[in-house]
């Protein structure tokens, strides 16, 4: 059966190999599959001081443009920013998007931040700022802190650009895990801007799969299911 091809952008602080697990789930069952490491989440020697939410939304559209189909873009965490921002630019290159507990960011997160780059916080602090790591073992944990990479100050501070009216057709999933999908529609009646667009889309789909905010770790084969099923309904 011939499937969407598929893009995985990871959250804030991961490259592309956040996405090992379920990229090999998912080429196992025939899907054509790209993960991506967004500019200045190459390396902790990256240079970061000068990338923008524009360089992230341009590295998603070129990687959708390289498919040569419509995708299904799979977005997770801080990258629903840049991903929404990137059905606006090319929504006919889009077939759907699943927000890995994410959601359709209208606003930028925190546009106060005046910080050149965010380094991974305490696990502590991610607790007290609502990150939880349910799902996580001990070596997980290890991984993701020695291979994080400071997340460049861009991401919180700029805005997305939405210009058109396309991107409200184009189907989106959202897939709830750390946030139950009864939370995650409280947080758009209350107006939050990082499910801004959820106000607006007009074909969204909610899956709830409890876990942590990192379910392509605690959950890998599940988040797999879902994007795959996903595709598959968009195949041609």
């Amino acid at each position: 059966m011939t499937t969407a091809p598929i893009v995985l952008v990871p959250g804030f602080w991961l490259g592309a190999w956040a996405w090992d697990e379920v990229a090999a789930a998912l080429r196992a069952d025939d899907h054509d599959v790209t993960a991506l490491t967004l500019p200045g989440l190459e390396s902790a020697e990256a240079d970061r001081s000068a990338i923008t939410l524009t360089d992230h939304v341009d590295a998603i559209c070129e990687a959708v443009a390289a498919a040569g189909a419509p995708v299904v873009l799979a977005v997770h965490s801080g990258a629903g920013v840049p991903g929404y921002a990137a059905t606006d630019r090319v929504p006919g290159q889009i077939a759907a998007v699943v927000y890995v507990d994410s959601g359709p960011a209208t606003a930028a997160l925190d546009p106060g931040n005046s910080a050149a780059e965010v380094p991974l916080p305490s696990w502590e602090q991610m607790k007290a700022d609502g990150n939880s790591l349910e799902g996580l073992s001990p070596a997980q944990l290890d991984t993701f802190r020695r291979r994080a990479v400071p997340e460049p100050g861009a991401s919180y501070r700029d805005a997305p650009e939405l210009t058109g009216e396309e991107r409200l057709g184009v189907p989106s999933t959202i897939v709830c895990t750390s946030m139950t999908s009864e939370q995650i529609k409280a947080a758009v009646e209350k107006g939050y801007p990082w499910v801004g667009g959820l106000a607006e889309l007009r074909d969204v789909t909610y899956v709830d799969l409890p876990t942590g905010h990192w379910p392509m770790w605690s959950r890998p084969l599940d988040i797999a299911g879902i994007i795959g099923s996903v595709a598959k309904a968009q195949a041609g």
